[in-house]
């Protein structure tokens, strides 16, 4: 049983209220923030309030719906109607959307409790947390590492059990890295299976939002409930075939697992040992492991970043301090206040793909760059279409090492786009992925392995990760945070 449904027991059974467990939860988030820093803004009205109608539910013997009365978190780029949503960014600081995302709209409507807004990399961008304006979220196997990017306040809060799960968005791996790097599990859906509207942009042909959990059951269970189709986002079709749920538990026997040869090049060694071990779990289950080319994947990086930066440079001008948000106090005439404005309210990790994203999409450098990534974003594409011809998933690291020391990306933030070199590819491609703990380093931190699947096949790749959840269970570790279900009193 996940930890979702046990959650969902206890509510049902009596054995907690949910105004009692909500409680818990803002005292551990309380007690662990100062170190943690996961959240940037807590919201225990609205949460205490959600808990109240589940809790009237229950008395008058109602089912409760799927997540209903589970607390959870939203990364701080999800636009919730009132309560601020800043990017983690200066330049947002103050301010409140006046409407809610779909993925929180649904949320809501199951009697979701949130918790809070979650801290991430400023407007998703970077690989630590720590472009924040709030300062990083710290790992929760050791508060000397970082959680990851950027998506790290929500991986650190589930990681640290101070919230049951929570919702990423994942546009060159914020949901995996950080899930890696924090021993539990991340998914990033078919692009266009959940809803960006709502989501602050940063590169909208990359962006999708998906769950942060503590097992593959729960991961499944939030994505069942997420993926609807949303007709204000053109992109979005919503989840194809039957809830995942319901497949978690098939047989993998005969099914062919491929390795790509280039996804273990340049990955430290503890990393690749601990996915080649998990190859021979899957072996001993019946499944046939496929080793294959892929060389399309030394494209990727660069591709991602030149298309990245150029959409993010794009969406990101709208931040002029006219309309909302920062403004600067001493200027002289528009251009002038909107130079300043960005100037002071961006951070250097924006600045720098703002720069970037212009440089490539200008005159003379557009055929140069952007056109050219664009095409081999095509042969990327081809490429795992083709794969996909011979094998039912893909297995891969998530992240070619372990969680780094807090400082380490600040001081070299070049090299620590190498982090996102095997996770770049399937937002490239759209594709789904699933990042799972498959082990520790010798310092005990954690290990994480993806499976990829083709296109809309969110189903056979948690039920691949199911599987090896349930064989290898020493791998999903609790740390010391937070409110654990066991012991309750």
């Amino acid at each position: 049983m996940g930890y979702i449904e046990k959650i969902q027991s206890m509510l049902q059974n009596g054995e907690i209220s949910c105004i009692e467990l909500t409680e818990k939860y803002l005292k551990a988030i309380e007690e662990a923030n100062g170190e943690l820093n996961a959240y940037v803004t807590v919201t225990p009205e609205v949460a205490l309030e959600q808990a109240k109608q589940v809790d009237e539910k229950i008395k008058r013997g109602e089912k409760l719906l799927p997540l209903e009365g589970v607390p959870m978190t939203l990364k701080d780029n999800i636009s919730t109607n009132g309560i601020e949503t800043t990017c983690c960014s200066k330049i947002l600081k103050g301010y409140k959307p006046i409407y809610d995302a779909k993925v929180w709209e649904i949320l809501k409507k199951n009697n979701a409790i949130l918790l809070g807004k979650t801290n991430m990399d400023e407007f998703a961008m970077g690989s630590s947390c720590e472009t924040s304006c709030f300062g990083g979220a710290t790992n929760p196997f050791n508060t000397d590492h970082v959680a990851g990017g950027s998506s790290g306040g929500v991986a650190s809060a589930v990681g640290g059990d101070i919230a049951a799960f929570g919702l990423g968005s994942d546009t060159g791996g914020s949901i995996r890295q950080p899930a890696s790097f924090c021993g539990i599990v991340g998914l990033k859906p078919t692009y266009g299976a959940v809803s960006r509207y709502g989501l602050v942009a940063y590169a909208s042909s990359l962006d999708q939002i998906g769950p942060i959990t503590k097992t593959v059951e729960d991961a499944s269970l939030v994505y069942d409930v997420i993926s609807e189709y949303d007709e204000n986002d053109s992109t979005c079709e919503g989840r194809q075939g039957e809830p995942t749920y319901d497949t978690l538990n098939n047989d993998i026997k005969g099914m062919k697992i491929g390795i790509a040869r280039e996804y273990l090049e340049g990955v430290r060694e503890d990393v690749k040992e601990a996915v080649l071990e998990a190859a021979k779990k899957y072996e001993e289950m019946g499944a046939e492991i496929v080793y294959f080319d892929l060389p399309a994947l030394k494209f990727a990086l660069p591709v991602y970043y030149i298309l990245a930066c150029a959409e993010a440079s794009s969406n990101l001008g709208r931040y002029d301090g006219i309309r909302y948000g920062y403004k600067t106090e001493h200027y002289e005439g528009i251009h002038d206040m909107i130079c300043k404005t960005r100037s002071e309210g961006f951070g250097e990790e924006v600045k720098r793909r703002i720069l970037l994203g212009t440089y490539v999409l200008s005159a003379g450098y557009y055929d140069a760059y952007y056109k050219k990534a664009q095409n081999l974003r095509g042969t990327i594409i081809k490429a795992f279409d083709d794969a996909f011809k011979n094998v039912d998933v893909i297995l891969a690291p998530t992240v070619p090492m372990t969680a780094f020391k807090s400082g380490e990306a600040t001081s070299d933030p070049v090299e620590t786009y190498l982090t996102d070199i095997c996770t770049v590819p399937i937002n490239i491609a759209g594709l789904p992925s699933v990042s799972v703990p498959c082990g520790f380093n010798k310092k005990g931190m954690p290990i994480g392995m993806q499976i990829i699947g083709d296109k809309f096949k969110e189903g056979k790749i948690l039920n691949v990760a199911y599987k090896y959840e349930q064989a290898c269970p020493e791998n999903f570790k609790d740390t010391k945070w937070g409110v654990k279900l066991w012991n309750m009193n």
